[in-house]
């Protein structure tokens, strides 16, 4: 069953109406859906759809001849283009007097083993694209060979594009339709234990518990998951070793550059290096105090929900996994699910700020969104705000978030206002988002002030269209 891209379907199906030669680059991290997107594309179109494998220009050569010569004859034929050169040119020429989408999975694979590809499409496209009705759709998994060998200013493909795409895990309410029988309440945990990588989410089972799906998928020495970010790096880095401190070193609680550095025991500038590819990934992000630009506030945290959860309840149980002692390992990793939770709800705050705006229904018309943390002199110590956007240097939003099973009452709702009064703006909106709504003392204050949204998961889960 294919769930969501809708955007990213009408956008090929767009250019794919147009008649014209097109040239699309689609790409993005492993398990997130591009050969779902492009099967989905191609199911009521003339395509020939290819995927480079691992091996030599031989071997990437003969498959490529046998998809095309197989969607030519509607049989299977073991004879092969004597050149790459020789097999694209038919195509292009093919596509002369009818529309056809050549779609090349994997590139990166095809490319390394063919040094002379990339020229061979430039000068392939420089001749045929004013009279072919070729779509050509190049993907790749590994987003920096993507970046810096298709897209890239020095890449001999640069400016040929007419159409690029990132395709990017799901946000939560896409996610949510995934599944028909868990509830409210469990979307949002299952959110946060694999995030939105389709290829994550279809390991979880909505027949089963919450439990179950940890010790089953997490907890479990036999499950896809439980090797997953292992295999991943290998796949994508050279020092999986290295990479795996350090996503260690962040999942332990360290978040400034020199913490990370000291629990790898690695100098600052070699575990710079290792952060910025993890961050090029999608594993790891940066963040700094919201409107400020400053490098040396930065802090570094587990962007992608399925790593961060396998970092903070994995390796520390290992040893129970490996003997099969998944109720016990559980029994270690259930206490902690409301903590983790609370950045997770906090980023779903956010994709519902957002939905807001899109809809135009925002009273602040931000152009970003972020956590901002800093001293509070009147209080002497250091305090944090869960979530802030501007509109312009006198408007702006500030928010809290609360995943607890208790209603929030005015005690948050006062923080939250002394905190906003740290910055200089002539008009604020406050909003409380709360998994269990609010107390009648904090519902009358709200009223009273005016400028106070507050916000339930429900109201959440409503606003992003999850029913």
């Amino acid at each position: 069953m294919f769930i969501g891209r809708e955007r990213e379907l009408n956008t090929l199906n767009r250019l794919y109406a147009s008649e014209r030669f097109e040239f699309v680059v689609l790409y993005g991290r492993r398990r997130v859906g591009k050969t779902a997107l492009i099967n989905a594309f191609l199911k009521d179109k003339k395509g020939i759809y290819f995927m480079g494998v691992e091996s030599n220009a031989k071997q990437n050569l003969e498959n490529l001849s046998r998809n095309i010569l197989e969607f030519d004859s509607g049989i299977q034929a073991e004879t092969a283009f004597l050149s790459f050169q020789a097999a694209l040119e038919y195509v292009f020429q093919r596509a002369e007097t009818e529309r056809l989408v050549l779609a090349i999975d994997e590139y990166p694979y095809v490319a390394r083993a063919s040094k002379s590809l990339a020229s061979t499409l430039q000068r392939l496209i420089d001749q045929y694209q004013g009279r072919s009705k070729l779509m050509l759709i190049l993907c790749g998994s590994s987003m920096s060979y993507m970046e810096d060998h298709v897209l890239a200013y020095k890449a001999p493909l640069y400016g040929r594009r007419t159409a690029q795409m990132k395709l990017q895990p799901f946000e939560f309410g896409e996610a949510c339709r995934c599944f028909q029988h868990f509830s409210q309440e469990d979307q949002a945990l299952v959110y946060g234990m694999v995030g939105g990588t389709p290829q994550y989410l279809l390991q979880m089972d909505d027949r089963l518990s919450i439990e179950d799906n940890i010790k089953r998928s997490f907890l479990n020495p036999t499950s896809v998951l439980y090797e997953e970010p292992m295999n991943l790096l290998k796949q994508e880095v050279r020092d999986p070793a290295v990479y795996t401190a350090v996503i260690t070193a962040i999942a332990g609680g360290g978040s400034r550059l020199s913490e990370i550095a000291t629990k790898v025991g690695e100098e600052s500038s070699v575990c710079a290096h290792y952060i910025k590819n993890l961050m090029s990934l999608g594993i790891v992000t940066r963040e700094t105090p919201y409107g400020e630009k400053t490098s040396r506030k930065s802090i570094y945290s587990i962007a992608d929900n399925m790593f961060r959860f396998w970092y903070r309840f994995v390796p520390g149980n290992l040893s129970m996994i490996a003997r099969g002692a998944s109720e016990l390992a559980y029994q270690r990793v259930a206490p902690h699910l409301p903590g983790y939770m609370g950045k997770v709800f906090e980023e779903i705050s956010n994709q519902y700020l957002w939905s807001l705006l899109l809809a135009g229904k925002s009273p602040v018309e931000f152009s970003s969104l972020g956590r901002w943390w800093g001293s509070d002199a009147q209080e002497k110590k250091q305090v944090e705000i869960d979530i802030m956007g501007e509109q312009d240097r006198d408007t702006a939003l500030f928010a809290e978030c609360k995943w607890t099973n208790e209603k929030v009452g005015p005690e948050t709702l006062d923080t939250l206002v002394k905190r906003s009064h740290l910055f200089r703006y002539a008009q604020t909106h406050l909003y409380l988002f709360s998994k269990s709504g609010f107390t009648p003392s904090c519902v009358e204050q709200a009223g009273k002030l005016g400028n106070i949204h507050l916000v339930t998961y429900q109201d959440i889960l409503r606003q992003l269209g999850v029913e």
